[in-house]
């Protein structure tokens, strides 16, 4: 039998999946991710933790045909990592670096891009060809899937759809130095802020006033309850994304839209309320595609790596 692994580094934890070639997860763990010294010691923790994995199932590394890492930051396609502020990382090949410490074949890819894997191969966009994946968080990144492949982009930048330009009159800042990105709003810290503003004005009546430490999730919750200030903050949260999805539309014009991420626990108020935006924004011709809630949760990323080193063969 062959076998290969799925590996999603995260900031907190490094996610792991040993699959079957014909892609049945066998087993999945997490081991914590060392970001001390500009993250010198994750390369060598993830191999550690595969030969560790390949001796307790008693695997012959002849029998892996290959590791897939999600990685979180801009990767090109040759496997070069474009920094990642969240380990530390600089400029350097992953595929070349974890290939001599594993002795296997390695393939490195955007950590949300790995995930657009993952829910098109065992996900909400299985027997899809064609997707967009957006996954809302602590930021908005994204993936998107032509025929079958991931659009990496010649520096890595493909589908970073969180950093699309959705109000250039805005002046706070984005976390990556630019203004009235998509990240800004969509986010769970953008929802957050913009709560913060809306309910700082001395006419807001809003129920969230009494709540302490506001989160994204009190936001939805009390839109749900029907808080009229927390449903104009859902409604212009998903107003941007829907107006930044349209650029993308009319770029390549997929089957499917997948939403997920910590946000998405919301349910289908988010695909309801960007699909409703979506849809008066575009030609005829686009609106055709669908919107899901994506399905594979945290295990999205694991699920994409593999994928990836299947279907490289």
């Amino acid at each position: 039998m062959k076998y290969c692994f799925g590996v999603d580094i995260g900031g907190t934890t490094i996610k792991m999946g040993l699959f079957t070639a014909e892609g049945e997860l066998l087993d999945k763990w997490e081991i914590v991710t060392r970001r001390e010294n500009g993250g010198e010691n994750v390369p060598g923790d993830i191999a550690e933790a595969i030969s560790g994995k390949c001796l307790e199932k008693n695997i012959d590394k002849s029998d892996i045909t290959g590791v897939g890492i999600g990685v979180p930051g801009p990767v090109t396609p040759d496997g070069t990592v474009m920094k990642c502020a969240n380990l530390g990382w600089g400029i350097f090949n992953v595929n070349e670096k974890m290939s001599a410490l594993t002795g296997l074949k390695c393939s490195a890819l955007n950590d949300a891009n790995a995930a657009a894997l993952g829910e098109l191969w065992r996900g909400s966009a299985k027997g899809y060809k064609n997707l967009v994946f957006i996954t809302l968080g602590t930021g908005v990144g994204g993936g998107i899937v032509i025929d079958g492949r991931i659009v990496h982009g010649i520096h890595g930048g493909g589908g970073e759809i969180g950093h699309i330009v959705v109000n250039p009159k805005e002046e706070a800042v984005c976390g990556c130095g630019g203004h009235g990105h998509l990240e800004q709003y969509a986010s769970a810290t953008g929802i957050v802020r913009m709560a913060k503003i809306e309910l700082s004005k001395p006419e807001c009546t809003s129920s969230l006033k009494n709540v302490e430490n506001i989160t994204c999730k009190d936001i939805f919750d009390a839109a749900k309850a029907g808080d009229k200030t927390a449903c104009e903050l859902v409604d212009t949260m998903c107003s941007y994304l829907a107006f930044a999805l349209s650029g993308v539309a009319a770029t390549c014009d997929p089957e499917v839209y997948v939403i997920g991420g910590g946000v998405s626990k919301a349910g289908t108020v988010i695909t309801d309320t960007v699909k409703k935006h979506f849809m008066s924004n575009n030609m005829n011709v686009l609106t055709k595609s669908e919107f899901k809630l994506a399905e594979l949760g945290n295990d999205a990323g694991i699920y994409g790596a593999a994928y990836l080193t299947i279907s490289e063969g």
